[in-house]
């Protein structure tokens, strides 16, 4: 071995006891491992990077020992038939297949054109001609010598042809062939098609119509026709599956619904202004079976001269052709008029022909004069026809244009200002309505221009102010309300952020209003309808199960602060507490969230229905006081009120007209809050019966119900409802889970073994516990692998950029080895030329 090639890892230190590994290392020889190692793997990849060397045999079943030979031929057959029908059969007409044989067409070898038959074998037969080795191969003097006939027995030589002779000669005699093949192909088609004529002859000859008798006996009973049969045709006769239409973009849905409308829109315009569409449409003129237009006859030339006067084309002679024009237009009216008059009856329709025909013939010959007076009389005539039918015409299109006007129109742009809003909904039916809200989005719509979005964005605050307007009114009309939160959640579902923003503002407002009289009076009054309408549409707009919510939440807080800042002085009061009380429920039927407003709310109700001298055993909290004012406007002592009143519901609207109705009504009124309340309980204990302090928290209910309440002076429908929400509350089970110390690890006893500290080492990375020192010694290790694995590929790289050197080298030697060798034979040729040259200078 060489001695350069070893390097010494010396050591500083010799330690007794360690293990040195590499202490003489060898790096020639680890560099020529490395190379062989990267010449017999990367190398060869690299040369094999663009190759695929590799057969596989897809042969179908060649190594499955249970197919049989037969069944693997007729497997193989039939994939192969597959392959080719998709690629070689796509302009296939259902034409039949032709079979080949040796590349050859079976139909052609059945011909027999190119068989030799067996007399004109020669012993020459597998030799070539001398004629096909000239033309092919150029030839020798023998090679181009015809062969002397078999009658002739002395060979003279002949004088050698040249090669375009030759190749004329073939020329000449392979037309001759096919000429010949072409002249017996259609004699043998002309022997055919008569062979087939006559025996057409003889066959009628021949052909003989066996009786009925006999036919009867040699019928043979039809088979019926099996279910699977019966099934094959039914399947053959079914219609097959065809593609439907793309499901169609939103943008495409609103183009189309857009130009729909435009389209209906236009129609109704035009039926309002008496436009007749059909009356603009030309007629077809009628023209009779027997008018085969004899009458015609041209006898003057109608050609005008072009002429000018004073540098300008003469205007009198278009004026003439104007006027005759007009004429030629009566005539033909006056001849539909006839020919109408013709189908009237068979009779006056042949005598009116003959008439007509007369008349025409003989039109030419009459004078001017005669024929200007005629038109004349048409004119009048049909003058007063078409004032007749226009003044029919208006008083039949009268009652259709009144219609029209009243009709919606199909299209409707955004209005700008409420105003505008107002004013096209005002005076319309709720079915009216909705329809220009729906035509108003439709035709509007965001996808169709650029600033519709913002012009819809303001229509939800329009229609949600419209809405709160139609609350306030005296009488509020609460269906068409209800109608409309469908258009306006549809809106809302386009533009969710608008719809946010305008919801909470009103909230906003209503909650600073608020505010605003707790300052000024010290206590607030419930909203309005339209308030309270707001919250409802809030619920129905937006999810109220969430956990925080930008428009419920809000919402929430401010129904909270109606149940317990605002004072209960009027029955109105009582019922709007109710409506909020059903809301909150509504609001929390998803997420079960306990409400103590609600609760609170419900208990006072019950409490304003009692007398004032009972005792209490439970605490009112405001709005409601136990003693003052209001506490007994629920409380109905007439008896016969109390056993006239019927379950019925509780409509809003009847908070406007409260003052209008009798005593009766009043206290069956109370009666009906009364019972909502008992519903409202129950559902409530339904709702929260989950919850640990469920008890605590109904305690006062229940307490109010069993001990003040006086049931037997109900009537027996209050009374269920009172059974129904007592039972709801006291047949919910105590849950309560004991109390149980919390488990904790014990603490061990103090030993006193001694503390063994592990000495540390100088130079040594030292860890705090066993885990850390194995995450450590994980890290060195990665990071060891990291740059070895670096090093590798930085080695490869290097590899491969010397290969790629290597052969870039070999390209550019060869080619100038190659470009020398060209220089080399140009130099010895022009030396020759010149030479060549210089002789001839000589001579």
């Amino acid at each position: 071995s060489n001695p350069f090639e070893v390097k010494v890892n010396r050591q500083k230190f010799n330690i007794l006891g360690r293990k040195t590994k590499n202490d003489v290392g060898l790096p020639g020889v680890s560099r020529s491992k490395a190379i062989k190692k990267r010449t017999q793997t990367l190398l060869k990849e690299y040369k094999e990077r663009e190759k695929t060397n590799v057969f596989k045999d897809k042969r179908f079943g060649e190594y499955n020992s249970k197919i049989s030979p037969e069944e693997k031929m007729i497997r193989r057959f039939t994939l192969e038939r597959q392959q080719n029908y998709g690629k070689k059969n796509i302009y296939n007409l259902n034409e039949d297949e032709e079979l080949t044989h040796y590349g050859q067409s079976l139909a052609e070898i059945e011909k027999l054109n190119d068989i030799v038959d067996s007399d004109s074998d020669t012993e020459e037969r597998g030799t070539l001609s001398a004629e096909l080795t000239a033309a092919h191969f150029g030839g020798g003097g023998g090679l181009l010598r015809k062969k002397a006939s078999s009658g002739q027995q002395d060979e003279e030589e002949e004088k050698p042809k040249s090669r375009k002779e030759l190749i004329e000669e073939m020329i000449a005699r392979s037309k001759q062939e096919k000429q010949e093949r072409q002249t017996r192909r259609e004699s043998a088609l002309e022997l055919t098609e008569k062979l087939d004529n006559d025996w057409k002859e003889i066959q009628t000859l021949i052909a003989r119509k066996t009786p009925k008798s006999e036919r009867k006996d040699k019928e043979v009973e039809k088979p019926k026709p099996d279910e699977y049969d019966m099934i094959v045709r039914e399947l053959g006769f079914e219609m097959k599956a065809k593609p439907s239409e793309r499901m169609k973009t939103e943008e495409e849905l609103a183009k189309e619904e857009q130009a729909r409308l435009q389209k209906l829109e236009a129609d109704r315009l035009r039926r309002m202004r008496g436009i007749d569409e059909e009356a603009n449409k030309k007629k077809p003129s009628h023209v009779s079976a027997d008018d085969l237009a004899d009458s015609f006859i041209l006898d003057k030339d109608d050609r005008c001269l072009l002429s000018y006067k004073d540098g300008k084309i003469n205007i009198e002679n278009e004026e003439v052709e104007e006027e005759k024009d007009k004429e030629e237009e009566e005539e033909e009216e006056d001849e539909k008029e006839d020919n109408e008059n013709e189908e009237e009856s068979e009779e006056e329709s042949a005598n009116e022909d003959e008439e007509d025909d007369t008349a025409d013939s003989h039109s030419d010959l009459e004078s001017d004069l005669g024929s200007e007076e005629e038109a004349a009389g048409n004119k009048e005539q049909e003058k007063h026809k078409t004032n007749e039918n226009e003044s029919q015409n208006v008083e039949e299109l009268d009652p259709k244009m009144e219609a029209d006007k009243s009709e919606l129109p199909y299209t409707f742009a955004v209005p700008e200002s409420y105003e505008t809003f107002k004013s096209l909904l005002s005076g319309r039916t709720t079915e009216q309505q909705l329809t220009i809200l729906e035509r108003i989005q439709k035709c509007n719509h965001p996808s169709l221009a650029v600033g519709n979005k913002a012009k819809l964005e303001k229509l939800f605050g329009f229609l949600l102010e419209y809405i709160g307007e139609l609350a306030t009114l005296d009488l509020p009309e609460l269906r068409t309300i209800d109608k409309l939160v469908l258009p306006l959640y549809n809106l809302c579902q386009m533009f969710p952020e608008a719809a946010s923003d305008s919801i909470k503002f009103i909230l906003r407002d209503a909650a600073h209003d608020m505010e605003e009289v707790i300052e000024v009076k010290g206590r607030a009054t419930f909203p309005g309808l339209d308030t309270l309408i707001y919250l409802k549409i809030t619920s129905l707009l937006f999810p109220t199960s969430d956990f925080w919510h930008p428009v419920v939440t809000p919402a929430f807080v401010y129904m909270s602060q109606l149940l317990t800042k605002c004072r209960i002085a009027t029955l109105q009061d009582v019922i709007k507490g109710l409506f909020i009380c059903c809301l909150f429920l509504e609001y929390v039927s998803l997420s079960r969230r306990f409400v103590p407003e609600l609760i609170n709310f419900l208990l006072g109700v019950l409490h304003i229905s009692l007398p004032k001298k009972q005792a209490q055993g439970y605490t009112v909290v405001h709005p409601f006081t136990p003693v003052g004012k209001n506490l007994e406007l629920l409380l109905v002592c007439d008896k016969k009120d109390l056993e006239s009143w019927q379950k019925q519901n509780l409509p809003l609207s009847i908070v406007t007209r409260l003052k209008e109705t009798s005593t009766t009504e009043m206290n069956h009124i109370r009666l009906s809050c009364l019972a909502l309340c008992f519903d409202l309980i129950k559902k409530c204990a339904a709702l929260y019966e989950s919850l640990p302090s469920f008890h605590e928290i109904m305690q006062p209910v229940r307490t109010i119900l069993t001990q003040h309440v006086p049931v037997n002076e109900y009537p027996e429908k209050m009374q269920e409802r009172y059974h129904s929400a007592l039972k709801e509350i006291e047949t919910k089970v105590k849950h309560y889970p004991p109390l149980i110390c919390e488990k904790k690890k014990p603490v061990p006893l103090k030993q006193y073994t001694p503390k063994i500290v592990k000495v540390l080492e100088f130079g040594r990375k030292q860890g705090g516990s066993k885990q850390e020192q194995e995450r450590k010694q994980l890290i060195r290790k990665h990071k060891r692998e990291l740059k070895g694995a670096i090093r590798e590929i930085r080695k490869d790289n290097q590899f491969l950029a010397r290969t790629q050197l290597s052969e870039v080298m070999e390209r550019d030697s060869a080619r100038k080895r190659k470009v020398k060798e060209l220089l080399g034979s140009l130099a010895t040729q022009e030396g020759e030329w010149k030479a060549m040259k210089r002789k001839k200078g000589k001579n």
